[in-house]
């Protein structure tokens, strides 16, 4: 589905909104999760919010499918647009062969998963990369002199550029370090007893693992609250579990899945938005008056939207 489309403002509207809103009651704390026996009450109202905001987005998504199945109805043929249509086109195979493998419903969780897991997450993180960019003019001009020179004035950016743009390889990164898209990871539990720096978790504890203070550690990183990205340039920090400084999306067998796609996402976008536009605040808003609060949820995503405006380079 196009969300470009002007006709699917409204779709697009309703989507974000039940995102945003599931995302921040995910990441609430709650008592029923502590506190076993309060579930059947669920006191603070979180899984009934939840619930509701769970029904809306299988009501969207399914709303959704319906109107690409009417379009494909209408036109007499099949269509592989894109990956609705695909997912479309494998399940009209499986009732021709009356097999259950996927149905109207796998499909409707299968989006929910892909947006909350994926393009929620990888929008959030392209916001605050780019906040702080337009925040900090002088690095951004850094990044776009380097695909200048690297990509060439005019051409746009590609995938297999990304391995020779060190700076915006930075950028990622020091995103990732002060604004983690989810600043909490998912919750462990201890399998067995184990000792870690003369502390003993027990067996079936939970354990969170808090790498937005890890990327805030003042003695781990020097001038933590500042964004340099220039302090990649001179260390190899690998974002895919291997250095505990830098774990944005977890580490081990339960790292997070979307990893090999986000990292190729979240460069080629950056990249391309920088490389194809100049960029400044609405409204006359200063750099040094950019709002930067966070809003606490699974996801940390800007308390204020990014709002600026892109201006086409002369190349």
């Amino acid at each position: 589905m196009d969300m470009a489309d002007d006709t699917n403002s409204v779709t697009l509207k309703e989507l974000k909104e039940a995102m945003s809103h599931m995302m921040e009651e995910l990441g609430k704390p709650n008592l029923a999760d502590y506190f076993p026996f309060l579930q059947k009450i669920d006191p603070q109202g979180i899984r009934r919010r939840n619930t509701v905001t769970f029904r809306k987005l299988i009501n969207l998504f399914g709303r959704i499918i319906d109107q690409r199945l009417k379009v494909r109805e209408a036109s007499g043929s099949l269509k592989d647009d894109d990956i609705l249509d695909t997912l479309i086109n494998m399940m009209v195979v499986d009732q021709e062969k009356k097999e259950d493998q996927l149905d109207k419903t796998i499909i409707e969780h299968f989006l929910l998963d892909l947006f909350s897991a994926g393009t929620e997450t990888t929008s959030t993180t392209l916001e605050w990369a780019m906040a702080e960019l337009v925040k900090a003019p002088e690095i951004m001009s850094k990044a776009r002199a380097e695909l200048d020179q690297v990509i060439g004035k005019g051409n746009q950016v590609k995938e297999l550029d990304v391995s020779r743009l060190p700076y915006l390889q930075a950028i990622v990164k020091e995103t990732f370090r002060m604004h983690p898209t989810a600043p909490l990871l998912i919750p462990r539990k201890a399998d067995s007893d184990i000792e870690i720096s003369d502390y003993i978790i027990p067996k079936d504890a939970q354990v969170i693992v808090n790498v937005w203070a890890i990327g805030r550690d003042s003695s781990t990183w020097e001038n933590p609250d500042k964004f340099i990205p220039e302090r990649f340039l001179d260390i190899d920090i690998d974002v895919g579990g291997r250095d505990f400084k830098l774990i944005p999306f977890g580490a081990g067998r339960r790292i997070c899945p979307g990893f090999p796609l986000a990292m190729r996402m979240l460069h080629l976008m950056l990249g391309s938005l920088l490389h194809s536009f100049d960029w400044k605040l609405e409204d006359g808003v200063r750099p040094d008056a950019l709002n930067m609060d966070e809003k606490f949820g699974l996801t940390l995503q800007m308390a204020q939207p990014l709002r600026a405006i892109p201006v086409p380079t002369k190349h």
